[in-house]
């Protein structure tokens, strides 16, 4: 076997740097760009018309970190997200873990503010995710293993200097290759982050983390809300399938085209979504306004939708009333059906059930208030 050769159960330290040597950009790429760069486009659109995009950001990357985490088997509900969401201490291991990814993206988020997607980035993602400190792996011992037999199917490369190596030539492809479309940039840019495989953990959601954090950066997106991980946990076995037969062979295109399709598919749906709670908050809006003249303001109608589980002192911290006052704004959107009190050991907790059956269910349906 060559020196250079690749082996399961060795260290790849031969791994190409980038660009790959063949022509990525095939014709079926290039028309597969299309319609994702135009699906991107009528995401953008749907986020930068939205009434209060405080909603946005407080609950779709909620929905990103569940399912980043499960395709790592670290398994939540959304319901628990929600809940434990401003209240993280009382959440079980894998919530916060998963909290901790949401976190992340927006770390990640006001770091390009400061600088552009480096290493750095990354090592600053993954200790938010892991709630350690995380740097550029120094220990060899790394390796990637099948569940089913804990065969060893990929060892990456050992080293220090040899990571951070690589981890350059990461950097300087993702804002150097601007001849190749961002798009192919992100899936040819996510292949290698993992093939580098820099820290002991966390390096599949740090590399989901920096696919978002990608698109903001090249102006594809305004805010990280791209729900990418939905396609990725429904294809979970064709995601690692893919990235090995890279390794094994070079073969860039299936993948790439993979994961643009991903990106496709994941911004239509978003979309959707996006464009439903518009709905909701628009017929929300009208109907305590209607019921509720004496106590309804945006501003309330606005938190609600930020935080589907909703306790009086979100209310007194928003500045919208005191504690009595407060409870008595929640009590009343409870009576005409827009809020559901649950069960709670210590603060009530008035939860919107129209908003999180949009957000945890397929479809965009929603009952209409009577």
């Amino acid at each position: 076997m060559s020196q250079n050769a690749w082996s399961p159960d060795r260290p790849y330290n031969a791994l190409p740097p980038l660009p790959p040597p063949r022509d990525i950009e095939s014709r079926a790429v290039l028309k597969q760009c299309i319609p994702a760069r135009a699906a991107l486009a009528e995401l953008k659109q749907a986020a930068s018309v939205i009434p209060n995009q405080a909603v946005l950001i407080n609950t779709l990357p909620l929905l990103e970190a569940r399912a980043s985490s499960e395709i790592e088997n670290i398994v939540t509900t959304a319901d628990r997200l929600f809940q434990h969401v401003h209240d993280e201490g009382k959440a079980d291991a894998a919530t916060r873990e998963a909290l901790r990814y949401r976190s992340a993206l927006f770390e990640g988020f006001r770091a390009l503010k400061v600088r552009p997607l480096n290493t750095r980035t990354a090592e600053q993602v993954c200790t938010r995710i892991k709630g350690t400190e995380m740097t550029v792996r120094r220990m060899p011992g790394t390796m990637r293993t099948r569940g089913a037999d804990g065969a060893i199917i990929y060892t990456p490369p050992e080293g220090e200097s040899t990571l951070r190596d690589l981890l350059a030539n990461w950097e300087g492809f993702l804002h150097a290759e601007t001849a190749l479309d961002p798009l192919v940039r992100m899936a040819v840019g996510h292949y290698q982050f993992e093939a580098i495989h820099p820290f002991t953990d966390g390096n599949g959601r740090t590399g989901r983390v920096l696919n978002t954090l990608f698109l903001v950066e090249q102006e594809l997106l305004t805010l990280p809300i791209l729900y990418l991980s939905r396609y990725i946990v429904r294809s979970k076995a064709e995601y690692y399938r893919l990235l090995l037969e890279v390794t094994r062979k070079q073969d860039w295109e299936p993948w790439i085209l993979y994961l643009i399709q991903g990106v496709e598919e994941t911004a239509t749906w978003t979309t959707a979504k996006i464009l439903a709670i518009r709905a909701l908050f628009e017929q929300t809006t009208e109907f305590i306004r209607d019921r509720l003249p004496k106590i309804y303001s945006h501003e309330l109608v606005s938190l609600i939708f930020e935080r589907p589980y909703c306790r009086i002192a979100a209310l007194t911290e928003a500045g919208i009333a005191k504690r009595q006052t407060a409870s008595v704004y929640l009590n009343r959107l409870r009576d005409i059906g827009v809020l559901e009190e649950a069960a709670a050991k210590k603060e009530r907790l008035f939860i919107h059930p129209r908003l999180m059956q949009l957000l945890t269910r397929e479809g965009n349906e929603f009952a209409g208030y009577r």
